[in-house]
């Protein structure tokens, strides 16, 4: 019995090893296919094993040989085995290092695949290059720089041009459109799709296109129509806070290229201009109007509190008895004034030919203004850095804030703003009273100025010291002294009416 036992043991052994040679030897003979972490592995079916990766083109046959092959396939791996295992190879490495960037950027899987489309057509049209220079954000430009271009972009807007009626037109029929007037080859490069027009611009033709979807495309003047039922294709990552798609369109176009972009909202009745990073709603002309005669009236207020610094500058100046108060004082009144003439031309801007009568009040009170600032600027600037254009730049870079404190004004004049430098005796130079004598011409004033450093200086002068200045005779002499004591005489009577 025990003998039996072994026996059997002994041929259980047997048949076990018999049984590992065979499957080894079938295992030499199976094609290796890279799994996930590229190590070759051979495609079987039983044992306890997963199921393999099988490669395109290999078909598992179900209750097929230990090794999941078919003849075919078998026949075909053992012709070019060396061929197979190069490519095996290649497709290994190419899995590992996707694996291996997804690893590190997961995120690029969450692209929206939209955007991969405008990216692809991007990166074949221009380049690689080209994407990462337009990736960089250009610098804001000059706030004042962008305000000049939108005056200048608010004028072919008015009411009256043919600009503003085929808007108007495409408005009352309940339309939206999107319009760009641009004539840079570089702009048009971001545009796609549409046809070729290339035909004169009038209201009744920017209507009739404007019932396709696309965008138009106008000439810089607006005097031409180039396409229409064109894509703009803009930078995606040019950042917009518009929820639209056709008014984000065109506010990252505008943004990235700096053109001039006009959207128009059906549904909520309005045109928006996009011109670089600034958005401007245009309003009904009632609106504006009313807001023009506002500030009409604001600015007959501080017209009348300038003229009356103004007597009062003159008659102190006679008198030797002008402070740095009494100069700051008119010149706050002086810039105050121009800044309410500032955004009154952006109403007259905006109002074209509706604003002829808004145009005529504004010229007939500020007629003067700026002339008599600059030369209460030039009579008193004591800076030796600083002319009186630049004097005036930098007021007007002042904020309303700053507009209110004197102090602004007396170092902007080069006396410093130290405590008690308002009660400081300043004396002019004479330049504006100067001028208000009749036919003195520029030069001859310079030369008083010159000869006599002072006002007071030139009105006590006697005929002969006048005479000796050059460019003055004897005529000349007695003009310029009758001219100055009417002045003081006319200021003595202002002052106290």
């Amino acid at each position: 019995m025990k003998e039996d036992l072994l026996q059997g043991e002994k041929t259980g052994e047997e048949r076990s090893s018999r049984g590992r040679g065979a499957r080894e030897a079938s295992r030499d003979r199976e094609p290796l296919v890279p799994d996930a972490g590229g190590r070759g592995r051979a495609l079987s079916a039983g044992h306890g094993t997963a199921m393999p990766q099988v490669m395109p083109g290999t078909a598992v046959l179900a209750g097929a040989p230990e090794d999941g092959l078919i003849s075919g396939e078998r026949e075909r791996t053992s012709v070019a085995p060396e061929g197979r295992k190069k490519r095996d190879d290649r497709l290994g490495r190419s899995r590992i290092s996707k694996e291996e960037s997804q690893e590190e950027n997961p995120a690029s899987d969450l692209r929206h695949p939209a955007s991969e489309l405008v990216r692809d057509a991007r990166d074949l049209r221009e380049g690689r290059e080209g994407r990462e220079s337009r990736e960089e954000r250009p610098e804001k430009r000059d706030a004042k720089e962008e305000k000049d271009e939108l005056l200048k972009a608010l004028k072919m807007l008015a009411p009256g041009t043919p600009l503003r009626d085929g808007l108007e037109s495409i408005l009352r029929a309940k339309m939206g459109a999107l319009i760009i007037l641009v004539d840079n080859p570089e702009i048009l490069e971001l545009v796609e799709g549409g046809f070729m027009i290339d035909t004169e611009f009038t209201p009744p033709n920017i209507y009739e296109l404007s019932k396709m979807d696309g965008a138009i495309i106008l000439s810089q003047d607006a005097q031409r129509i180039l396409y229409a039922n064109t894509q703009l294709v803009p930078d995606p990552i040019v950042p917009s806070d518009e929820t639209g798609i056709r008014h984000r369109t065109a506010h990252r176009f505008a943004a990235q290229t700096g053109a001039m972009v006009i959207a128009i909202s059906h549904r909520r009745g309005l045109i928006t201009l996009y011109r670089g990073h600034v958005r401007y709603i245009l309003r009904e002309i009632e609106v504006i109007l009313s807001k023009a005669d506002q500030a009409i009236q604001t600015l007959e207020r501080y017209r009348r509190v300038l003229d009356k610094a103004l007597v009062n500058l003159t008659a102190l100046e006679f008198e030797e008895m002008t402070t740095v108060f009494d100069v700051a004082k008119v010149v706050q009144r002086g810039e105050m004034v121009m800044r309410i003439v500032r955004e009154l031309n952006g109403y007259i801007v905006e109002l074209g030919v509706e604003g002829r009568l808004v145009t005529m009040q504004a010229e007939e009170l500020v007629a003067n203004v700026e002339d008599e600032l600059f030369y209460v600027i030039q009579d008193y600037n004591a800076s030796s850095d600083r002319s009186v254009a630049e004097v005036k730049q930098y007021l007007g870079n002042c904020s309303s804030e700053e507009l209110l404190e004197l102090s602004t004004f007396s170092r902007a004049l080069g006396c410093g703003a130290t405590a008690g430098i308002l009660d400081l005796a300043v004396f002019p130079h004479g330049y504006r009273i100067l001028h208000k004598i009749p036919k003195l011409p520029t030069l001859i004033i310079e030369n008083l100025v010159q000869k006599f450093a002072r006002l007071q200086n030139i009105a006590k002068a006697s005929i002969e010291e006048l005479d000796a200045v050059d460019g003055i005779g004897e005529a000349r002499a007695q003009a310029i002294k009758s001219g100055m004591r009417r002045i003081q005489e006319q200021v003595m009577l202002d002052r106290y009416i």
